[in-house]
């Protein structure tokens, strides 16, 4: 199994993963991350820093992803970005409630055949507010009306954000470990699949023989 990638914005050094339309329950299906990491990388005499985390569906779908992308140099400007998979409703935006602190709203910036981007300008009381808010709460509105909530970690947010950047070759061991850990999962629960359908053939038989 590899977990699909696609470039979010312009202003995103590194891939990200992604997938196709997720059902109306997609968020509160269990999902693995390979946790908070810094990517970044010179482009030209601009720099650019990522602060992410991913939420991955046992599919390989990434079912929300948040960054923090500060660029420097050239050209100045920080953004505070999550994308959820396409089928949004657009007008309601994105809910997010950080910790303990007020739910916001914030609205979609662009959807492409894949995602949906809600963006805010990075502002340091967002940033402590990640770091000191212990989960974070995301709902997204899909095109059925109803709402797709879920919770994030911001364990190692903090750490992430104020450390250095991650190697090339840990962040590909982490995303090996993450698709290693999905395939298994995938394993799991297709046996678990083929088991149960073994189980009602074996009863409709049962039932035939009497």
């Amino acid at each position: 199994m590899q977990i699909r990638h696609v470039a979010l914005s312009v202003f995103v050094s590194i891939p990200l993963a992604t997938g196709m339309s997720a059902t109306a329950g997609m968020a509160q299906e269990t999902h693995k991350s390979s946790g908070w990491y810094k990517a970044c990388s010179d482009q030209g005499n601009t720099k650019i820093c990522n602060v992410q985390y991913q939420a991955v569906a046992s599919t390989g779908q990434v079912i929300t992803s948040i960054n923090l992308a500060e660029i420097t140099g050239e050209t100045e400007r920080k953004v505070f970005q999550i994308t959820v998979p396409t089928g949004r409703m657009v007008p309601p935006g994105l809910k997010v409630k950080i910790g303990e602190k007020e739910e916001r709203t914030i609205p979609y910036s662009f959807c492409t055949p894949r995602i949906c981007a809600a963006e805010l300008p990075l502002k340091d009381d967002l940033v402590a507010d990640l770091k000191s808010g212990g989960t974070i709460n995301i709902k997204s509105v899909n095109w059925q009306g109803k709402e797709n909530p879920i919770e994030l970690t911001l364990s190692g947010f903090a750490e992430a954000y104020d450390g250095e950047a991650i190697a090339r070759d840990e962040l590909a061991a982490r995303q090996q470990k993450l698709e290693e850990e999905l395939q298994q999962k995938s394993s799991d629960i297709l046996k678990k699949l083929q088991e149960a359908q073994e189980k009602a053939r074996s009863g409709d038989a049962s039932g035939s023989d009497n």
